[in-house]
């Protein structure tokens, strides 16, 4: 492993050694992770998840799916504690890094409010309180279909949390404001890095009924990028040759509104599992970022401590912010470059796979992934120039445990 999973790993074993020494009965100290191995059936380009540098191709690699996660909390007194988790994994590097991805106050109010303070999760998806937590998930990795929408995942302010129960029926609430900050890896060319800071600000809204939930949710972002140096290339172009209102119109830097909305729903019923999701994600002001409409759905069915399951996943186009003046035809290679960043990737998947729960807090997954990429090579990396249509078959098993 690299040196940043490993130093997390002895993180995680000297503070379990010293947990005795340390807890006097409010500290609590847990962890996930996932040791997971994929592999494509090509080279040509790459799979990845989303925000991610470092995809897989037609040899065996680690890094797809492998992460470590430490989460440490303790109880201040029956009313405040405090929370931290860092997770180790590839992103936007071409190597292991370790964030901090949880390090907030909690207040309890009472019993059905309480406030965070801190670095709180953005309740943007479904799954969002635990897609990096793979033993948590029936399937490898949460469709990128769909998890490709949103880069945030969390942002530094507060949240607020209800939960009441009407009868069978569990209902919670969240509201969050604060402000997001990270880097998103651009897959344009060779690959780069850009940094946003985003203010951000919405809600969410789930009812659970026995062994079904449906949840709700909706935020909106003011992205800031200054460094998405193919943008910052194709804008100065525009600059000088006369049209700055496009130029102005496409770029993230002085801050774009964007909104993202999405429903979804769990079933555990009769040991049939279901689980799906659509959002859709719009800019409110003019932007170079396309509107997209996502889904995916999926099923399977557990014999015993095994569980088949089959999903199927789309990212689709919705349109663009931006509208091009007729004037940009009259320079047909900057035309065409215009229109091409203001196309929408798009793709979709079929998946295939099981999960064997063959120890306590351990699970195996074997999972094989059919990719059509669409228009712009669908969310496929390190594609060649003139583009790829070619359906990849990824395949990839994993090893989730939580401790």
């Amino acid at each position: 492993m690299k040196k940043h999973l490993l130093a997390v790993a002895v993180l995680a074993a000297t503070a379990q050694a010293q947990a005795g020494a340390l807890d006097d009965g409010n500290l609590s100290i847990s962890g996930f992770g996932t040791v997971g191995v994929a592999q494509s059936n090509t080279d040509d380009v790459k799979f990845a998840r989303y925000n991610q540098a470092d995809g897989v191709g037609d040899s065996a690699r680690l890094g797809l799916d492998t992460n470590l996660g430490l989460q440490a909390t303790y109880k201040i007194n029956d009313w405040l504690s405090g929370t931290a988790q860092v997770l180790t994994r590839k992103a936007t590097e071409h190597t292991f890094t370790t964030d901090l991805t949880w390090a907030f106050l909690k207040a309890r109010i009472n019993d059905e409010v309480s406030v965070r303070i801190g670095r709180v999760v953005v309740p943007t998806f479904l799954i969002s309180d635990y897609q990096n937590v793979g033993y948590a998930n029936t399937m490898m990795r949460p469709p990128i279909e769909m998890y490709g929408q949103a880069p945030i995942e969390n942002s530094d302010g507060a949240d607020i949390n209800y939960q009441h129960a009407f009868g069978d029926l569990n209902f919670t609430a969240q509201a969050f404001a604060g402000v997001s900050r990270g880097k998103l890896f651009v897959s344009s060319g060779a690959g780069s890095t850009a940094t946003y800071r985003a203010p951000a600000a919405g809600f969410s809204v789930a009812g659970e009924y026995g062994p079904f939930m449906l949840r709700f949710a909706h935020a909106r972002a003011d992205m800031q990028i200054n460094d998405i140096q193919p943008i910052n290339a194709l804008t100065t172009t525009l600059g000088a040759v006369g049209f700055t209102q496009l130029a102005s119109d496409i770029t993230f830097k002085t801050g774009k509104k964007i909104a993202f909305t999405s429903i979804g729903g769990t079933m555990d019923w009769n040991n049939v599992v279901g689980q799906a999701e659509y959002a859709q994600r719009r800019a409110k002001e003019a932007v170079y970022l396309p509107d997209t409409n996502a889904w995916y759905a999926m099923i399977g069915y557990r014999f015993g401590k095994v569980l088949p399951y089959y999903a199927h996943a789309s990212a689709k186009g919705a349109g663009s912010s931006v509208t091009v003046p007729a004037a940009l035809a009259k320079v047909p290679a900057l035309n065409a470059g215009v229109a091409n960043l203001l196309a929408s990737a798009e793709q979709t998947s079929d998946i295939i796979g099981v999960r064997w729960d063959f120890a306590k807090q351990l699970a195996l997954k074997v999972q094989v992934d059919r990719v059509k990429p669409g228009a712009k090579s669908g969310q496929l990396i390190n594609v060649p120039a003139a583009g790829y249509s070619k359906d990849v078959t990824v395949v990839a098993a994993g090893l989730d445990f939580v401790f």
